[in-house]
């Protein structure tokens, strides 16, 4: 199981959203790069990058400070927010990213979708963020009119390589995972899922760790609880270890 470290960038700086409101932000760090170097430092195995102006306008607002990120660290990269293109997807391939988060084109332009994981087999993941149970799209403003059931069968079809679920109602507000919903996706799943939204102490860590026993959970992204000290990276990471 691994724990991915968030580290979300708004106007160049790091931060965290409460409920994905980008006007409810907490800058926890001028320097992107320089938190990304931080949790490298700290024992992350995976670094989750999200580009928040490119996931509510819809274009690249980061890909010079993602490239940076990618230069700085020796561990992969993941990275989401506003990749809606082919040509948006490479160039962010050859910066040195590892694998790409899809949410709005994944659920908007299906044809657009399956013709991206076909080019680049293996590096393209969904982001299913769902609120009431409705998943989200556009940088979680609009709705899609969907639920996971709904799309599930189709993205695994189209040859998604990875999924991460979201619980919008309990992103930033460290009040603990949706224990039900991500057991119902990691045991659907063909794939391996990754939890974010409300991981928050290390007894959610331990929560969700049968998961990557029993069915397809891979491991969680956590922001704000890293950066305020309510889970402590290098305990998760240690406590995950001597499972095995």
């Amino acid at each position: 199981m691994i724990i991915f470290p968030a580290v979300d960038i708004q106007d160049g700086k790091a931060v965290r959203l409460r409920q994905g409101r980008a006007d409810d932000s907490t800058i926890f760090s001028p320097d992107p790069v320089a938190a990304a170097r931080h949790w490298q430092e700290q024992g992350a195995r995976w670094l989750h990058v999200v580009d928040l102006d490119g996931a509510f306008d819809g274009l690249p607002r980061s890909r010079d400070i993602v490239r940076a990120i990618c230069s700085a660290l020796d561990i992969p990269v993941q990275l989401g927010g506003g990749i809606r293109s082919e040509q948006i997807a490479e160039a962010y391939l050859d910066a040195g990213v590892e694998r790409l988060i899809i949410g709005t084109l994944a659920l908007e332009q299906p044809e657009a979708f399956a013709a991206l994981c076909r080019r680049f087999p293996g590096r393209i993941g969904v982001s299913l963020d769902a609120e009431g149970g409705r998943l989200k799209t556009k940088g979680w403003v609009a709705d899609a009119g969907l639920s996971v059931d709904d799309v599930l069968p189709r993205l695994l079809g189209d040859g998604a390589a990875f999924i991460i679920y979201t619980d919008i109602e309990r992103d930033g507000m460290q009040t603990g995972v949706n224990l039900p919903a991500l057991t119902h996706l990691a045991e659907a799943s063909t794939v391996p899922v990754i939890a974010a939204g409300g991981v928050a102490t290390l007894a959610d860590v331990q929560a969700l760790y049968p998961l990557s026993r029993t069915a397809r959970l891979q491991g969680a992204i956590s922001g704000r609880a890293l950066y305020e000290g309510t889970l402590d990276l290098k305990q998760a990471n240690d406590w995950i270890d001597a499972q095995s």
